[in-house]
């Protein structure tokens, strides 16, 4: 059984920037990651299955909707200890943060910011625990980049609506027990549909075949005139800056996360060089060794910084969409390209499943992708700093 050795980088004294409680919340979410994610997830990865066992722990934890007042069940927390939360979920797998992401950031969110109370009293609760799990369904076959040209729609139905369309590349998805879609109306106008599941015409086929990812559960969301009672549409939420809101929410905590990885890949490289030995002494000992090994240490705790100094501006509600892409694409960049500086130390061990490099550095090519690709968040940042506008 895999042994969780894990040791966290703090090269500039971070840790002094974090209250008592934000240590105390990583503390429990890094022992919960040592005792039930680190001995199983290798495991699951190469069955490409999800360990959906661990679901209702992570509800016990506080993992889903940390944000969220208590009074609908989440733990009321800042964005720091969100953050930290993320971080160390994805020290242990990308998958198993992306799901507390996508149950938090896309789904409970948006249902406390744009939900009516009956369908926050009615949902949230539950959510927090895990009894309830959700998925958010945005991304279509043919626009992914560009959410304004979905396909998906609903037409008037009395009470109720009649939603058809397809959506895909959805976390959650095989065993979501709700789905955030997001339609456009008969004016065109884009709007968020709770789709619960055991509704007529509403499926959920999963995907497989994924080289990363793997231990996640993905699927589309197929959607063929089913009748959802008006009650289920988030009241406060209309145009696509209702889902692009989510969006940032969920990019913040990959920016946190993706660092989570970075980090594991670093420590395991760290402990590696010296313990290895080739012409007489350890592999740490030699200067190439040791300009990756600096090297990865420095971006790092550049990114740490840079993701501690977000979530302030966050709590402090000043933080902007093009600040959180900002941190995005640098949390991924940094974090694939340690993965595979790492690999590279610990040689053909590197791809073994006896350490967890190669399946972080499978799961980052995703993460670098997912919620807005690399280009776009760079973009994002060109159109913010010049005020031209790229995309168009």
């Amino acid at each position: 059984m895999h042994q969780d050795l894990f040791q966290s980088p703090d090269y500039y004294q971070l840790d002094e920037l974090l209250t008592e409680e934000h240590r105390l919340v990583r503390a429990s979410v890094r022992e919960w990651v040592k005792k039930a994610v680190s001995p199983v997830i290798d495991d699951y990865c190469q069955r490409a299955a999800f360990p959906t066992h661990i679901l209702r722990e992570l509800g016990e934890l506080g993992c889903f909707g940390p944000t969220i007042p208590a009074a609908y069940g989440g733990g009321g927390l800042d964005y720091i200890s969100y953050g930290l939360m993320m971080q160390e979920l994805e020290r242990g797998d990308s998958g198993v943060r992306s799901t507390a992401s996508v149950q938090g950031s896309l789904v409970m969110h948006p249902i406390f910011a744009y939900g009516s109370d009956e369908q926050k009293a009615r949902f949230l609760p539950k959510m927090a625990t895990g009894e309830i799990m959700g998925c958010f369904g945005l991304t279509e076959p043919d626009f992914g980049s560009n959410p304004a040209g979905m396909l998906t729609y609903f037409d008037d139905d009395g009470d109720h609506i009649l939603l058809n369309g397809a959506k895909m590349w959805i976390s959650n998805a095989p065993f979501a027990d709700i789905a955030l879609v997001w339609a456009k109306n008969p004016e065109g106008k884009v709007r968020g549909v709770i789709v619960e599941r055991g509704m007529e015409g509403f499926s959920t086929p999963e995907t497989h075949n994924k080289w990363s990812l793997r231990a996640s559960a993905t699927g589309e969301l197929v959607m063929d005139n089913v009748r959802v009672p008006k009650t289920n549409i988030l009241p406060l939420a209309s145009g696509l800056k209702a889902p692009l809101s989510c969006l940032s929410s969920a990019r913040y905590g990959i920016a946190w996360g993706a660092i989570g990885a970075a980090m594991d890949c670093y420590d395991t490289a760290l402990r590696y060089a010296k313990e290895r030995v080739q012409f007489g002494r350890p592999i740490a000992g030699f200067q190439l060794i040791q300009k990756k090994l600096a090297e990865m240490i420095t971006d790092i705790t550049k990114a740490q910084l840079l993701n501690w100094r977000l979530g302030v501006l966050r709590n402090e509600d000043k933080a902007t969409p093009e600040q959180i892409s900002m941190a995005k694409r640098n949390a991924c960049e940094t974090a694939t390209h340690i993965a595979r500086e790492a690999r590279q130390i610990l040689g053909a061990m590197g791809i073994s499943g006896e350490y967890p490099i190669m399946r972080h550095m499978m799961n980052l090519e995703s993460v670098i992708t997912y919620e807005g690709t690399h280009e776009i968040h760079l973009l994002i940042t060109g159109m913010d700093i010049t005020g031209q506008n790229a995309f168009s």
